[in-house]
């Protein structure tokens, strides 16, 4: 019988993601294809370094031995040619990550395969193929490589992950009021339509099976993953935040409205593995402390427009 990919969450992870290939991918950007070919099948045997969402996947991966059934199923999904594969392949095993599954799609998009392998998630360094990603509504984001690779050698006891509001967890329609009339329009916005729930954004779904996860254990406090909600939003528009998560059925553990305040100290004291924002702005500073990444906007969505 064919193993079902319904019922684990699935993270699709790209090479570039999962480990360090920094400086093979400026050989690829500075030299070409074939340089960069090259050099792979040359150094096959070297195991490559972290990368920053390594500790995420390693960590969700640790999932897999609190239940029987497996919660997680990370799919390594790759530009690589199958011949340029192998040293992905050795750095898994050297790390001893429980990855089995890839998509190797030898130069040509990734985002038709998402749908294929029921992706939950899908964290890329290239932008297109997150693009593409986003707009056919899988979550998706553009890790910031170069920053904080998280903590890589201790064991992770509790995934931590932060999320964004507007245009990530909720649709982009309030952060569009902001952008073409102000923050005091957002805000008469946002009081005035406190009991009318925000239509989903990319990552809602993501969160309701992260929120599923999460009650498979009795203990939410002992839960081994752990969200929050880190926004700029501040009275009075976080009523309407709080009342459409209680709408979805769904909750955060911890809530940050900010009001303006960077979000780089919160982020860093929460301790998180990864944080979901739709604004570089917001992600390149968050980035220096923790793993973070873009969530771009869905193909016509952009609120700034």
């Amino acid at each position: 019988m064919a193993y079902d990919l319904t019922n684990p969450l699935v993270i699709g992870i790209s090479s570039r993601a999962l480990f360090d290939l920094e400086q093979e991918n400026r050989i690829f950007e500075e030299q070409g294809l074939a340089a960069y070919e090259e050099y792979q099948i040359r150094h096959e045997n070297e195991i490559l370094p972290k990368g920053p969402a390594f500790p995420l996947v390693q960590a969700f991966l640790g999932l897999n031995r609190m239940q029987e059934e497996r919660l997680v199923e990370v799919i390594v999904m790759s530009r690589n040619s199958p011949d340029t594969s192998l040293r992905i392949f050795n750095s898994i095993a050297a790390h001893d990550l429980d990855i089995t599954r890839a998509a190797l799609t030898g130069g040509t998009p990734i985002a038709s395969y998402l749908h294929a392998f029921k992706t939950d998630l899908f964290l890329s360094a290239y932008g297109p193929d997150v693009q593409q990603a986003i707009d056919s509504n899988i979550a998706a984001g553009v890790i910031l490589t170069g920053g904080a690779p998280g903590n890589t050698e201790s064991k992770v006891e509790q995934i931590r992950i932060a999320f964004d509001g507007d245009a990530v967890l909720f649709g982009a329609d309030s952060e569009r009021v902001y952008q073409h009339h102000g923050l005091d329009a957002f805000a008469e916005h946002e009081r005035t339509k406190a009991d009318i729930p925000m239509q989903k954004g990319p990552f809602a779904n993501f969160l309701m099976t992260i929120a599923h996860i999460q009650g498979l254990f009795t203990d939410r406090q002992s839960s081994p993953i752990r969200t929050a909600l880190v926004t700029s939003r501040n009275a009075p528009a976080h009523e309407r935040a709080i009342k459409t998560l209680r709408e979805w059925g769904v909750r955060v553990d911890e809530a940050f409205f900010l009001g303006g305040v960077s979000k780089k100290e919160v982020l860093s004291a929460f301790g998180a593995h990864i944080f979901f924002d739709d604004q570089y702005t917001h992600a390149e500073p968050a980035s220096k402390v923790v793993p973070s990444a873009v969530v771009p906007y869905r193909d016509g969505d952009d609120p700034r427009a």
